[in-house]
Order: structure tokens, then sequence, then C-alpha cells
């Protein structure tokens, strides 16, 4: 118990009924509520994944019952960047520079396995995980995942988005890049793309 949460009146030390933290509490539930629920997302569609992802914003599964059918083809207007499909080493940086160009708050969903970790593409012109370059906050594996695993990866970035806090100013903080463009060490990544091999060094992607 903190002394902001102790009142005292003459000698004795009551404690509040109220929490020092129940306004910023409420103000976070319904902000989170509001953007959890009006998601812009941005395409980013390099494979077959991007059929799967048009499947999911056609009528028959209907990406507009979670509020995201307004589609911002402009990084300016958007706050998901949805990765679908395998990205090589020349797409690395646009892919970063559009990430840049997103205000925040934003979010990042990697779609299907070749944009997780490479997929079968373990070879030198492939960029073995988009995390190595943006940050990811959902992953959503197959090859390529269905419209039902895309909507379920959806519902997991709503209850993350949720549960955050306007507290935690770390949230916020811009992602940099290192001196070789990438967001982790070489070392990292060969060991992160285990078990597909750790013969490529991801050097070139800036």
């Amino acid at each position: 118990m903190g002394l902001d949460q102790l009142k005292r009146t003459g000698t004795e030390s009551v404690v509040s009924s109220i929490s020092p933290n129940w306004v910023t509490t409420r103000l976070d539930f319904l902000i989170n509520w509001g953007r959890s629920n009006s998601l812009w997302p941005m395409p980013f569609g390099t494979a077959c994944c991007a059929i799967e992802f048009m499947a999911t914003a056609a009528s028959r599964y209907d990406l507009a019952r979670f509020g995201m059918e307004r589609m911002s083809f402009s990084p300016r207007q958007a706050d998901v960047l949805l990765c679908a499909g395998r990205v090589p080493f020349k797409l690395a940086s646009v892919i970063r520079r559009i990430y840049d160009q997103m205000p925040q708050p934003k979010w990042v969903i990697s779609m299907g396995a070749c944009a997780s970790t490479g997929g079968i593409f373990d070879n030198y012109a492939m960029v073995q995980g988009i995390d190595t370059v943006i940050p990811v906050d959902v992953y959503v594996p197959g090859c390529p995942p269905r419209p039902e695993g895309l909507l379920y990866g959806i519902l997991m970035l709503q209850k993350k988005v949720r549960g955050e806090t306007l507290a935690d100013s770390s949230l916020r903080d811009e992602d940099e890049l290192n001196s070789q463009g990438l967001r982790l060490p070489p070392s990292l990544v060969d060991e992160l793309s285990e078990p597909f091999g750790n013969s490529i060094h991801q050097t070139r992607s800036g």
C-alpha cells in the first residue's frame, strides 16, 4: 500500500475507497476499446498469403465485423501493417520505410510462414523473418494460412490492444535499426533461423 492511498485525518490513517488509478484504468478501457474496433490495415502482400487476405476481406468472411474494412493503402492513414507473403532483401528496406511512415500507435501482423520465418525459402535472397527488420505483434502460422487463421490473429491483436495502458510509455517507442539495417544482430538472427539453417547472415537489408 502506497502513501498516496492513505488519507490522514488527524492522527488516523484511513485507506481511500477509490484507487488513484481508477481514472487511468477507465480511460485505458475507453481508448483501447476504440482502437481495437477500428483498426485500419495497410496490406503489404507479396505472395499467396495476399490472396487469402483478400478472401478474408471479401463477403464470405467479412472482415468488416472486426472494424477493419477500411483498407489504407497509404501508411500515413494506417495503424496495422499486415505483411502477407515472403520479403526478399530488396523489399526489406521498403517495408521498414512503410513502418517508419506509419503514425503511432501502430501494430504489425506477420501472416504466413514466409513472412514469419522465411518458410521454405532458406536462401541468400530472402529475409528469414520480418521481425529482423520491424517489430511484430502477432504471428499467423500457415503456408498460406486460411482466412479463419487470419481472423484468429486479428482477434489476438485486438486482445493485445485492449490490454495496453497509457501508463506504459515504452509502448510507443520507435524501434531503431542498427548500423547494418537490422533490429537484431546477425548472430541472433542466425540463432533464430534454426532449424532452417544458419548458412545465411542477414546483413544486407539496409
